[in-house]
């Protein structure tokens, strides 16, 4: 379902607080708790998906990387390539005699967190990327593996899911659910805009 094209100055704003943000975290660690499910570390989505995935990332006491994906209108920056992260993804095994192969020990549960499934641009170059890294490496035909890691061993984490994104992949952990065709809306974050509702007159707390 193709989203309406609207500008974000056209849209409803919705304020996220940071009681907010603590609340939807504690959601989605029941919801992986549900599943008895726990990463082996994280990656978090630059800029939006930080704050979140170190909250993750110190409840759960797992390590946190980070991967630049910017592809908002107007930011001309190339994407992050992370090859080592495809690989722990994907489980390659370099050490075979038979050249680079994958298996299920190699194989790392990752965590892919970010704010918010807008659009799905975010969730489905994440997927293409790591799928062309680990292509050029491996000729054979590997969407089977990939079955067995998307949505299984490597899932994604968001405070909101747009659920009429266009994503490929489907968001796995989400502390709330919005439809951006039904209700065209703004999520403004804590972390954003933060200076729109300081005083900068008021007395700073010590």
């Amino acid at each position: 379902m193709a989203l309406i094209n609207k500008s974000e100055e056209n849209m409803k704003k919705i304020y996220v607080t940071w009681d907010d943000v603590q609340r939807q975290t504690q959601e989605i660690l029941r919801q992986m708790q549900k599943e008895d499910w726990k990463p082996d570390f994280i990656v978090g989505i630059t800029r939006g998906g930080l704050t979140l995935s170190n909250l993750l990332s110190q409840y759960l006491d797992v390590t946190m990387y980070t991967l630049d994906v910017r592809l908002r209108d107007g930011e001309n920056v190339p994407c992050e390539t992370n090859t080592k992260l495809a690989e722990i993804a994907f489980g390659m095994n370099t050490g075979s005699s038979t050249g680079a192969r994958w298996d299920s020990i190699t194989r790392k549960k990752v965590l892919i967190v970010d704010d918010i499934n807008d659009s799905g641009a975010t969730i489905n170059w994440v997927k293409a990327d790591w799928e062309n890294t680990i292509q050029n490496k491996i000729q054979d035909d590997i969407d089977y593996v990939w079955d067995s890691v998307w949505n299984n061993s490597t899932k994604f984490a968001v405070l909101y899911d747009n659920t009429a994104s266009q994503a490929e992949l489907d968001v796995n952990y989400a502390a709330e659910e919005i439809n951006k065709v039904d209700d065209p809306s703004w999520i403004v974050f804590p972390w954003e805009e933060w200076w729109s509702r300081w005083d900068p007159n008021e007395e700073v707390m010590k």
